[in-house]
Protein backbone atom coordinates (compact mmCIF):
# COMPACT_ATOMS: atom_id res chain seq x y z
CA UNK A 1 0.00 0.00 0.00
CA UNK A 2 0.88 3.63 -0.81
CA UNK A 3 1.02 4.39 2.47
CA UNK A 4 3.70 2.14 3.84
CA UNK A 5 5.72 4.51 1.87
CA UNK A 6 4.48 7.50 3.17
CA UNK A 7 5.05 6.08 6.60
CA UNK A 8 9.04 5.21 5.29
CA UNK A 9 9.31 8.46 4.47
CA UNK A 10 8.22 9.85 7.34
CA UNK A 11 10.14 7.94 9.42
CA UNK A 12 13.62 8.99 7.58
CA UNK A 13 12.47 12.48 8.13
CA UNK A 14 12.57 11.40 12.10
CA UNK A 15 15.22 10.24 11.86
CA UNK A 16 17.05 12.19 9.67
CA UNK A 17 16.24 15.22 11.65
CA UNK A 18 17.53 13.53 14.81
CA UNK A 19 20.53 12.75 13.75
CA UNK A 20 21.10 16.26 12.14
CA UNK A 21 20.99 17.60 15.72
CA UNK A 22 22.90 15.29 17.22
CA UNK A 23 25.52 16.22 14.54
CA UNK A 24 24.67 19.95 15.34
CA UNK A 25 25.44 19.87 18.74
CA UNK A 26 28.49 17.81 18.21
CA UNK A 27 29.79 20.21 15.67
CA UNK A 28 28.38 23.40 18.20
CA UNK A 29 26.66 24.79 15.65
CA UNK A 30 22.88 25.82 16.44
CA UNK A 31 21.10 24.79 14.08
CA UNK A 32 20.27 21.27 12.20
CA UNK A 33 23.21 20.04 10.15
CA UNK A 34 22.54 17.93 6.99
CA UNK A 35 18.70 16.67 8.49
CA UNK A 36 17.38 16.80 5.18
CA UNK A 37 20.01 14.99 3.40
CA UNK A 38 20.67 12.44 6.15
CA UNK A 39 16.87 11.72 6.01
CA UNK A 40 17.09 11.39 2.07
CA UNK A 41 20.26 9.18 2.32
CA UNK A 42 18.24 6.82 4.73
CA UNK A 43 15.47 6.33 2.34
CA UNK A 44 17.16 5.46 -0.39
CA UNK A 45 19.14 3.14 1.68
CA UNK A 46 15.74 1.68 3.23
CA UNK A 47 14.57 1.40 -0.37
CA UNK A 48 17.36 -0.78 -1.45
CA UNK A 49 17.39 -2.84 1.76
CA UNK A 50 13.81 -3.65 1.56
CA UNK A 51 14.17 -4.54 -2.31
CA UNK A 52 16.64 -6.93 -1.47
CA UNK A 53 14.81 -8.66 0.88
CA UNK A 54 11.96 -8.88 -1.77
CA UNK A 55 9.50 -6.65 0.82
CA UNK A 56 9.70 -3.86 -1.43
CA UNK A 57 6.01 -4.45 -2.76
CA UNK A 58 4.50 -2.23 -5.63
CA UNK A 59 2.19 -0.13 -3.28
CA UNK A 60 5.22 0.56 -1.02
CA UNK A 61 7.33 1.28 -3.88
CA UNK A 62 4.88 3.72 -5.10
CA UNK A 63 4.09 5.63 -2.01
CA UNK A 64 8.39 5.61 -1.85
CA UNK A 65 8.45 7.01 -5.12
CA UNK A 66 5.64 9.57 -5.14
CA UNK A 67 6.92 11.60 -2.02
CA UNK A 68 10.16 11.21 -3.49
CA UNK A 69 9.49 12.89 -6.53
CA UNK A 70 7.39 15.51 -4.42
CA UNK A 71 9.14 16.08 -1.37
CA UNK A 72 12.85 16.00 -2.54
CA UNK A 73 12.58 18.92 -5.18
CA UNK A 74 10.30 21.20 -2.50
CA UNK A 75 12.80 20.27 0.90
CA UNK A 76 15.71 21.22 -1.28
CA UNK A 77 14.33 24.34 -2.99
CA UNK A 78 13.58 25.23 0.67
CA UNK A 79 17.21 24.39 2.34
CA UNK A 80 19.14 26.42 -0.28
CA UNK A 81 16.58 29.56 0.18
CA UNK A 82 17.52 29.56 3.89
CA UNK A 83 21.33 28.56 2.83
CA UNK A 84 21.41 31.73 0.52
CA UNK A 85 19.76 33.64 3.03
CA UNK A 86 22.45 32.91 5.86
CA UNK A 87 25.14 33.40 3.11
CA UNK A 88 24.43 36.72 1.50
CA UNK A 89 24.17 37.76 5.73
CA UNK A 90 27.68 36.31 6.55
CA UNK A 91 29.53 38.13 4.20
CA UNK A 92 31.37 38.22 0.77
CA UNK A 93 33.67 35.29 1.95
CA UNK A 94 31.03 32.71 2.85
CA UNK A 95 29.66 33.87 -0.75
CA UNK A 96 32.94 33.31 -2.01
CA UNK A 97 32.83 29.85 -0.86
CA UNK A 98 29.72 29.09 -1.94
CA UNK A 99 29.87 30.29 -5.13
CA UNK A 100 33.31 28.15 -6.01
CA UNK A 101 31.74 24.83 -4.06
CA UNK A 102 28.68 25.01 -6.84
CA UNK A 103 31.20 25.88 -9.85
CA UNK A 104 33.21 22.90 -8.93
CA UNK A 105 29.81 20.52 -8.81
CA UNK A 106 29.06 21.49 -12.28
CA UNK A 107 32.75 21.24 -13.28
CA UNK A 108 32.89 17.74 -11.69
CA UNK A 109 29.70 16.48 -13.18
CA UNK A 110 30.90 17.83 -16.55
CA UNK A 111 34.19 15.29 -15.92
CA UNK A 112 31.99 12.77 -15.05
CA UNK A 113 29.95 12.89 -17.86
CA UNK A 114 32.63 12.48 -20.10
CA UNK A 115 34.21 9.32 -17.94
CA UNK A 116 30.73 7.71 -18.20
CA UNK A 117 30.39 8.96 -21.75
CA UNK A 118 33.78 7.04 -22.66
CA UNK A 119 33.02 3.36 -20.54
CA UNK A 120 29.71 2.83 -22.75
CA UNK A 121 31.41 3.70 -26.01
CA UNK A 122 29.78 7.04 -26.66
CA UNK A 123 26.60 5.86 -26.61
CA UNK A 124 23.28 7.17 -25.53
CA UNK A 125 20.58 5.22 -23.98
CA UNK A 126 17.35 7.55 -24.74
Amino acid sequence: MAIYGTALLALCTLLGAALGELLGVALHVKANVGGVGLAMLLLIAAKGWLARRGKLTPGLRLGVEFWALMYIPIVVAMAAQQNVLAAVEGGPMVVIAGVTAVALCFGLVAVLGRVLDGRHGGRHDG
